[in-house]
């Protein structure tokens, strides 16, 4: 019986769906559907650049690139520097293709890698021979260094080079530094190096000297928002635009930064709606870019109450306040950039760029300087203060009060000449002697200038119309020229004032005409040049008024039938007939009696 053959028939079932197993449980469940959510691929990752040309902001690297490798010309070993996010790499990687690029119709180095060649998915992937990427930051000893060299004398198995991708290569250690000087000195013909690192500084010279170096640039945040356009058009979620610029500026020129933040954002609404910019602002922690705007115009007029109640506003909105005190240094920084080269130096909407640049023309450049330095020392007391909004309130009350603080050289002058010096703003909310700038020379010369100052009459402007009449008073000739024919005024109110530049304003004018109304009036004014909307200048009215009159002239019945009888006549000009004084009749009659 046991030299008997059994055969099992391969027709019965393995298995009898009506029975349980030997240890009485059912049959096992069909396997549950796979979850499509395990297996999303993150944004940053799906869009990784394939190719050069998918490079956002490195043309400069690419033209180099492209010319060395057509030229034959190609380094031994290349440095990648830049911050986070902008493509080492990315760019690493593409090099290492481009190195060991090959088809059935190239075979020669190339950075054309629209076609995928034999050896591209294994270098993508990871698991090429011939391509080793380490981190130094797990390897950093000179014994891993020596163990990794080891392998350099030694010919690529398949591929046309061996290359070696070390990221973050600065976290070396002296000695890991020293092992590899050599090899890069006289390396083997079948051996390339790229390094990618966050901090050039750290590397040796040594080692710097031995590489092409390559600075990848940060990415500008317009080039960012069109790649985030271009991924959500493909990825079907709508997005305001202002929420995608937001997410550009908070970025800080990292494209991978970008992506990763559209990731978040795209979940802050249902399937199908839109992402608004809200949205995306309170998922940053930012305040809105207007408000901070506003809270820097009120800080720079001397308004501390104001201020104070717009950033905890803001602060109860959820805005971080280390990031309102970043956005005024920017805003200062923008103001000062508009005053020396202009609005259009500034990236950003152009009723915020207009606003920023009244703010630079009312004030100088020494004045601008100040307050950078006063945001700068009040950035990092609010990082590190115990109660951060509350540093932010005692910012702006000093920034309020310094803001019109003349400079040193400048308060000497006027001390010599006994003119009196700008303390705290009456118009912030404070009062008593506990003001900014109350003590010392400062109350001296204000004591001194108080009844000058009670004796100079009060000059106040309520319409645009004011504005003018007080230049023709001052006799300012050229300015008053200059508003008359340029300006086109949108809004008025006490201290500020909105208007469309007319074609070839001077750039000059609204420094000029804020100089001016501040030295008159001794308050400072907002001059905010906007790009349209503006009514007529005084002076296109007044010529729209001469053709209006010119043309009811030419249709009068008398003044035709003279033109017809008088052929080749001409109109040359148009003057108004003085009217006489008309006195009440009453007083005639004395007068005829008396005479």
């Amino acid at each position: 019986m046991a030299d008997e053959d059994i055969t099992l028939d391969s027709d019965l079932p393995e298995r009898d769906p009506n029975t349980t197993d030997m240890f009485g449980d059912p049959a096992p469940a069909p396997a549950p559907p796979v979850d499509e959510s395990a297996a999303y691929t993150v944004i940053a990752r799906k869009y990784r650049p394939r190719t050069f040309e998918d490079l956002f902001g490195q043309e400069a690297m690419v033209r180099t690139l492209r010319n060395a490798f057509a030229s034959g010309r190609i380094a031994h070993a290349f440095m990648l520097t830049g911050v986070r996010g902008v493509g080492k790499t990315t760019t690493a990687r593409l090099l290492a293709r481009a190195l060991n690029y090959e088809t059935d119709t190239i075979h020669a180095p190339t950075l054309d890698l629209t076609q995928e060649g034999r050896h591209c998915r294994a270098i993508v992937e990871g698991r090429h021979m011939d391509v080793l990427e380490l981190d130094a930051a797990s390897r950093t000893g000179v014994g891993d260094m020596r163990e990794l060299l080891d392998g350099v004398r030694y010919a690529p198995v398949e591929a046309r080079y061996k290359v070696y991708i070390i990221d973050e290569v600065h976290m070396l250690s002296t000695g890991a530094f020293n092992a590899l000087l050599k090899t890069l000195e006289e390396p083997p013909p079948h051996a390339k190096f790229i390094f990618a690192t966050t901090e050039i500084r750290k590397v040796p010279v040594t080692i710097l000297s031995r590489t092409q170096r390559f600075d990848l640039r940060r990415v500008e945040p317009e080039v960012i928002v069109k790649n985030l356009e271009m991924i959500c058009e493909r990825e079907g979620p709508r997005v305001e635009a202002e929420g995608l610029t937001l997410i550009a500026r908070a970025a800080e020129g990292s494209v991978r930064d970008a992506q990763s933040m559209l990731d978040q954002a795209i979940v802050q609404a249902e399937s199908g709606q839109t992402v608004s910019a809200g949205s995306i602002r309170d998922m940053l922690g930012l305040a809105d870019r207007a408000q901070t705007i506003t809270l820097f115009e009120q800080a720079m007029k001397g308004e501390a109450g104001p201020a104070i109640e717009t950033f905890r506003g803001l602060y109860g909105y959820g805005a971080d306040p280390a990031q309102v005190m970043g956005d005024l240094l920017e805003h200062c920084h923008s103001a000062s950039v508009a005053k020396a080269v202009g609005p259009q130096a500034l990236i950003m909407p152009k009723e915020q760029a207009a606003r920023l640049t009244g703010i630079g023309a009312a004030l100088s450049a020494g004045t601008l300087s100040r307050v950078w330095q006063i945001l700068l020392r009040a950035h990092e007391e609010v990082r590190r203060a115990p109660d951060p909004a509350a540093a932010v309130d005692m910012a702006l009350i000093r920034l309020a009060y310094a803001a019109d603080l003349p400079g040193p050289e400048e308060a000497l002058k006027k001390l010599q000449a006994g003119e009196p010096l700008p303390g705290g703003s009456p118009s912030s909310g404070g009062g008593g002697s506990g003001g900014g700038g109350g003590g010392g020379a400062s109350a001296v010369a204000r004591q001194m200038a108080e009844p000058q100052a009670q004796a100079a009459p009060e000059i106040t402007l309520r319409r645009f119309e004011d504005v003018i009449a007080l230049i023709e008073q001052k006799r300012d000739i050229s300015l008053r020229l200059d508003v008359e024919r340029f300006v086109r005024p949108i809004a008025f109110r006490p201290g500020v004032i909105e208007f469309e530049p007319a074609p070839g304003s001077p750039n000059t004018l609204i420094q000029r005409l804020a100089g001016r109304l501040k030295e008159w009036t001794g308050t400072p004014w907002l001059i905010v040049a906007q790009g349209g909307g503006g009514a007529e200048s005084r002076w296109e009215a007044q010529k729209r008024e001469e053709r209006e009159a010119r043309e009811r002239i030419e249709q009068d019945p008398f003044i035709r039938s003279v033109m017809e009888a008088f052929p080749g006549a001409e109109i040359l000009s148009i003057r108004a007939q003085p009217q006489p004084d008309v006195q009440p009749s009453g007083e005639d009659e004395s007068e005829t009696e008396e005479d």
